[in-house]
């Protein structure tokens, strides 16, 4: 018979928030990707290519990464200011909603 051992549960992912350092589900988290072009962006999806970084949805978590510089030296490049507001912005909306 196939199957008689039974369903393995699927291996959640785990990620770290780089402000915080905590480790949660990758779905709970914000997404920064360097990108092969060398662009730093959000990644909604979180399925685009490039390098990524991980956030908590807590303006406090990205205040600790951006002072830290946490972001920086995942992605190995300097965040520009617009990305931290972008990201500030979404942490906002996605609290309100």
């Amino acid at each position: 018979m196939a199957g008689a051992k039974g369903i393995r549960p699927r291996k959640i992912p785990m990620r770290q928030c780089m402000g915080c350092g905590e480790r949660k589900e990758k779905k709970e988290l914000i997404r920064v990707i360097r990108t092969p072009e060398g662009e730093t962006i959000l990644d909604t999806t979180g399925k685009q290519n490039g390098r990524g970084a991980y956030l908590c949805n807590s303006v406090e978590c990205l205040k600790k990464a951006r002072k830290r510089k946490a972001l920086d030296r995942a992605l190995n490049i300097p965040i520009p200011d617009s990305v931290y507001q972008e990201l500030e912005k979404e942490m906002m909306s996605s609290a309100d909603g």
